[in-house]
């Protein structure tokens, strides 16, 4: 299989026994002129498979976040962007007023999928907000808000850009770092949060060793982390979630870097489940944990992080587990399955964004952000 985006952005083979190569850039998201539909890297195919799904409805858009097949705050919030001007093209309505209705009513369908990425909501009601202003016709609205989609994807690279050079500066020659779950350019639409810090420090000289936690149930840092450090040439390790806190208690790691879905107004940090262990373990330790992410994750309507709702998924995704080629799970038994978890901010020595990097007290330094209007 040959991947081959039209920009020469992108560059992919998948051959046997050959690693794949890439060039600078991997645009997980993009929209396909001559298709005239969203394409996005199918997440749930990797690490064995790098296949691209066509996206050509709303309700497609829709499946492909609530299944995970598009994941990451950032990834999921241009995703539902696209999702609503692929909305108005198939909306029959040729009543503006009557498509603004429809387009309102995808919107609210795809806040649905996942309740807890902050991206998603900032996402769909910046395309809402161009509708509700629009006076424009119905041809017309329809091109704003794909041109509008394909304005948050190229501002969601450069934001990621600004984030890995703040971040970058925090990282020392032969550092060695835990990072949790996936906040690469597969959570993004390029380059990446947390990952993109790591990934511009290995490119400016910097030698690095990565933990990846595995990140169960659905193993996003084992399957796609690994598979993302693979192509840029980092060395890494696979660890087992629970062996983070002996690896940082015995000395050997220095920094904890992860991503985030949502930030509360105080700094809590709600990140893939796990990440709440994780920063508990380097705070005991003394060892700093950074979160980085984009300043459209913070949700200064959510007081701390008890306020915002924690996605709870199919106990499937972990009850099917197998070992050895069998499954494990007694038949009849249950499970809870969250998704997320709170990473309370007294835990967090910085939080890592396109306009610098926040220090305590977070909900100061916060504060200082939405005030200046967002930038530092």
């Amino acid at each position: 299989m040959t991947v081959y985006q039209e920009n020469d952005t992108l560059f992919l083979i998948n051959a046997p026994n050959r690693r794949f190569l890439m060039e600078y850039t991997m645009r997980s998201i993009f929209w396909d002129e001559n298709l005239q539909c969203v394409k996005v890297i199918d997440q749930s195919c990797l690490p064995t498979e790098l296949l691209y799904l066509e996206l050509h409805t709303s309700v497609d858009v829709a499946e492909a976040i609530q299944k995970m097949v598009v994941r990451g705050a950032p990834a999921i919030g241009v995703c539902a962007a696209y999702g609503m001007a692929l909305a108005a093209r198939e909306s029959s309505h040729s009543d503006k007023d009557k498509l603004k209705v429809y387009l309102h009513e995808t919107g609210q369908y795809l806040l649905a999928t996942r309740p807890t990425a902050i991206n998603l909501t900032w996402a769909v009601e910046n395309m809402l907000s161009l509708v509700d202003q629009f006076s424009g016709s119905v041809s017309e609205l329809q091109e704003a808000l794909l041109s509008k989609a394909q304005q948050l994807a190229d501002e969601d690279v450069n934001t990621n850009l600004a984030i890995a050079r703040n971040g970058a500066e925090l990282l020392m020659d032969g550092d060695v770092i835990i990072t949790h779950c996936n906040a690469g350019a597969l959570a993004t639409v390029d380059y990446g949060t947390a990952l993109g810090v790591i990934r511009l420090a290995h490119e400016q000289g910097k030698r690095l060793h990565v933990y990846v936690d595995e990140t169960r149930p659905c193993l996003q840092g084992a399957r796609l982390t690994a598979w993302e450090l693979t192509q840029y040439g980092i060395p890494y390790d696979i660890i087992v979630d629970a062996a983070a806190g002996y690896m940082i208690r015995s000395g050997k790691v220095d920094r904890v870097l992860f991503g985030a879905d949502r930030v509360a107004a105080n700094g809590d940090v709600i990140n893939k489940v796990g990440t709440y262990m994780l920063s508990l373990a380097a705070y005991d330790n003394g060892i700093p944990a950074y979160a980085a992410f984009p300043i459209s994750t913070i949700d200064f309507t959510s007081p701390n992080g008890d306020a915002v709702p924690i996605e709870e998924r199919d106990p499937a995704e972990v009850l099917e587990l197998t070992f050895q080629g069998k499954a494990v799970i007694p038949e009849g038994a249950t499970a809870r399955n969250y998704a997320f978890d709170i990473t309370p901010h007294r835990l967090l020595s910085g939080l890592i964004t396109e306009s610098g990097v926040l220090y305590p007290p977070f909900f100061r330094s916060l504060a200082v952000l939405k005030h200046a209007g967002r930038n530092l």
